[in-house]
């Protein structure tokens, strides 16, 4: 991930709290002992998903009226509009402030029409090595995994997960299939049912839609860390663990280091085209994805954390959105190349909310990216006056998805026709984040489509939430 302004935008990230400390194992590793990277559902199953005042100038006006700006100037991306608001607050700096600015993916609303944004959807799959770069295989016995000495033991499996089996139901999930909504007329994809349900008074046809599209596969190698599993039984410093199927396939769900992961994702350079080596970089250069796309690099369960040291914190990452700055040049009038992205995952059934399934990642990340599509980069647009959420999270920026994770009800579930019962998360509200009393969402709503899932605004809070 490139850096915005010198800061890496980490709050942009899907956040989910994992336990420190219990995948460390003391030092050596006999033929039979179980990996220092093994883990089981056991060791997520006590922690949930997350995510990482009056309006008086906007009184009585709705999302609609507000959105009378245009999009981002300078750029080479997605379509946007933009909108305004005044509320008194603190800026990122603690100075106060009352005058906002939105920024929202698609067209204005109070022009109508149906705005199609292209989709392209890449499966990644995850080879994970031993520290010499090599394959790794791994076998099962006595109820513990080890790694097999050579790829033809008996019963060895290499540490290849692939992502196949959660494509088509990704794709056939309400993130991208239609379904029924008390927000519009007629049926329609999940994100866009939550900007309906901002912006009351835009016409019936006014719809912003995803159209899909399956690219070409990436594979994203991780060797794992010549420490991982040494040093006084704490475990060294691994790149990534593993849980395996009950057959001693790979894998049920991994863990991998931020580090690891997002220097095998992103392009390292800044340049166009950019450096294919990695993930991105590829889908980049191949023209699998452009600046006009929102696109998802979908992994199967496979989940983030933070390292400090050598020690694995508690908190880890399942998702995140964010842009890729690459340089303009002539064929685009010289103008900064971002391009929209998201990293998402299958959601196993391994967390405390056991509803916390499927798409609840997936839909959080997508309908942030309608909310907040070019992540603040301009330190305006989608900075907000600082709020504290029910579930404690205290943010500045209109990341729709953080305010809701983790609260009862977080979910919304849906059924589909292909039989699944889907269960995307539910959304705060515009007006939740302009401090918009009453709120003029749909039917007086803070979130979305579950209205009970918030009832009340946060109170006026100083920059980081101070006393």
């Amino acid at each position: 991930m490139k850096e915005l302004g010198g800061v890496v935008s980490w709050n942009r990230l899907l956040r989910m709290g994992l336990i420190a400390g219990v995948f460390a194992v003391p030092g050596a590793v006999s033929v039979w002992a179980q990996d220092a990277d093994q883990v089981t559902a056991a060791d997520v199953a006590g922690e949930h998903l997350k995510f990482i005042r009056v309006n008086p100038k906007a009184a009585g006006l709705n999302g609609t009226q507000q959105a009378t700006l245009p999009g981002i100037a300078g750029i080479d991306s997605v379509p946007n509009f933009s909108g305004a608001y005044s509320t008194p607050g603190f800026d990122s700096h603690g100075k106060p402030q009352s005058d906002w600015l939105f920024n929202t993916l698609g067209k204005r609303p109070d022009a109508g029409g149906t705005t199609t944004i292209n989709a392209p959807f890449i499966p990644v799959t995850l080879d994970l090595r031993n520290a010499d770069g090599s394959p790794r295989y791994v076998k099962v016995v006595n109820g513990k995994t080890h790694t097999c000495g050579t790829p033809t033991e008996p019963g060895c499996k290499r540490l290849l997960f692939d992502p196949t089996p959660f494509v088509q139901p990704a794709l056939e999930s309400p993130v991208f299939a239609n379904a029924n909504y008390t927000s519009s007329a007629a049926p329609t994809q999940f994100a866009d049912a939550v900007a309906r349900a901002e912006y009351q008074g835009a016409p019936d046809d006014w719809h912003t839609l995803l159209a899909p599209a399956l690219k070409t596969g990436r594979t994203m190698v991780i060797n794992q860390d010549k420490t991982c599993g040494i040093g006084q039984g704490l475990g060294g410093h691994c790149n990534y663990k593993y849980a395996v199927n009950a057959d001693g396939s790979c894998c049920f769900f991994v863990l991998i280091d931020v580090n690891a992961f997002t220097s095998q994702l992103f392009p390292p350079t800044f340049k166009f085209p950019p450096d294919s080596t990695t993930v991105m970089g590829a889908a980049e250069a191949s023209g699998d994805i452009t600046t006009k796309d929102v696109s998802t690099f979908f992994f199967p369960p496979a989940f983030l954390y933070f390292a400090t040291g050598k020690h694995t914190t508690g908190c880890c990452i399942g998702g995140f959105h964010t842009v890729d700055e690459e340089p303009g040049d002539n064929s685009n009038g010289k103008l900064l190349r971002l391009f929209v992205m998201n990293y998402s995952t299958w959601d196993q059934p391994i967390f405390r909310d056991p509803t916390t399934l499927d798409v609840t990642g997936f839909s959080h990340e997508i309908s942030e990216i309608y909310n907040d599509p070019l992540v603040a980069i301009d330190g305006v647009h989608d900075i907000t006056p600082w709020w504290l959420a029910p579930n404690g999270n205290c943010q500045n920026d209109l990341e729709s998805g953080d305010v809701v994770e983790g609260l009862p009800h977080q979910v919304f579930p849906i059924p589909m026709p292909n039989g699944r019962t889907y269960h995307p998360q539910n959304e705060a509200l515009l007006q939740w984040f302009e401090f918009q009393s009453p709120s003029t969402a749909i039917n007086g709503a803070y979130s979305y489509p579950d209205i009970t899932t918030l009832t009340a605004l946060s109170a006026p809070q100083k920059a980081g939430c101070a006393p």
